[in-house]
């Protein structure tokens, strides 16, 4: 069963400000700073709660030379963020203050949402889901913990087509249509589709706006989004499900704190399904989450050349972009 999203991955051009911004202006966590496995020149910075709980992960992959984005279809366009309900008007001052780009505060699918831009133009989006959402923010870091952010919320799809992709989503992963509204951007329908036990945590929402040009995934866009699964059973169990489909899925890797499996679906959107477990505090004490740099067992023998080659993160601080 998938169960809500598990993370999401975006691309940055500039680790040390994305690290500044997320920490800083956003109050998130650091709980996990590695490199991509496949190319060991470039950070993976995961921000989450206090646990980097499966659900509250937003990562970043970091490829400064790696083209722009190209806003369009057939693209996960904004990322959400889940906040409790009353403290969007925190975070507007908070923005203003700060030089965040952001715009007014809006109801999308009857909750209020507040739409802004990470220093990478990234457009994320912070969702009030009730008066004690679930999750545990950060208190250690620079916004009170009543107001930081729990964990994550709906993803927006930008499509072409919606059939293809809502197809999968529907009768392969077990969402279902709950509802729709007038996007404030437009005034244009938005498709609300939900599984699991619902909300803005297992919610996608997609918009069809055929007349927009293809986008291009690059700096300040989401590379993917990773839906949650119980455990390597269920895991191996959705493998073979996209197998049967004609889907392509990759085999299943071992992320060490995570195992998943990725698929593009139809339109061209890169998804990852991933267990829940082992988790962050499987391998590291959670005081110590974020304070080095994490590597798999595999490159633990090439950790002096890795980080020679790896930029400092604490050159920005909150505010510059």
């Amino acid at each position: 069963m998938i169960t809500g999203i598990h993370h999401y991955t975006g691309v940055t051009g500039d680790a040390p400000r994305n690290y500044a911004f997320y920490t800083q202006t956003l109050g998130m966590r650091l709980v996990m700073k590695t490199v991509n496995q496949d190319d060991v020149t470039a950070y993976h910075l995961f921000y989450g709660d206090t646990a980097g709980e499966a659900g509250s992960e937003l990562t970043f992959f970091d490829w400064p030379h790696a083209a722009l984005n190209r806003a369009g279809t057939n693209l996960i366009s904004a990322m959400g963020l889940r906040v409790a309900d009353e403290t969007l008007e925190y975070w507007v001052m908070r923005f203003n203050a700060l030089g965040v780009p952001h715009d007014n505060i809006t109801q999308r699918a009857q909750r209020r949402t507040l739409t802004f831009l990470d220093p990478d133009s990234q457009r994320l989006m912070l969702i009030e889901d009730g008066a004690k959402p679930q999750g545990n923010p950060w208190a250690g870091g620079f916004v009170p913990p009543q107001m930081g952010i729990y964990g994550l919320g709906h993803a927006t799809l930008t499509l072409a087509n919606a059939r293809p992709t809502t197809t999968v989503l529907t009768d392969l992963f077990g969402f279902a249509l709950i509802g729709e509204y007038p996007a404030p951007e437009d005034g244009l329908p938005v498709q609300v589709y939900a599984t699991g036990q619902g909300g803005p945590s297992a919610e996608v929402h997609v918009a069809v706006r055929p007349n927009l040009p293809r986008g291009q995934v690059g700096i300040g866009s989401v590379h993917h989004v990773a839906f949650r699964t119980p455990d390597d059973v269920a895991l191996e169990t959705w493998q073979r499900k996209l197998l049967a489909v004609g889907l392509q899925p990759t085999p299943v890797i071992d992320r060490q704190y995570h195992h998943m499996i990725y698929v593009r679906e139809p339109s061209g959107i890169l998804l990852e399904i991933a267990t829940d477990g082992p988790g962050f505090g499987a391998y590291v004490n959670e005081k110590l989450l974020g304070n080095y740099l994490e590597l798999p067992k595999f490159l633990e023998p090439r950790r002096a050349q890795i980080e020679a080659g790896l930029r400092p993160l604490q050159t920005a601080a909150v505010g510059e972009s």
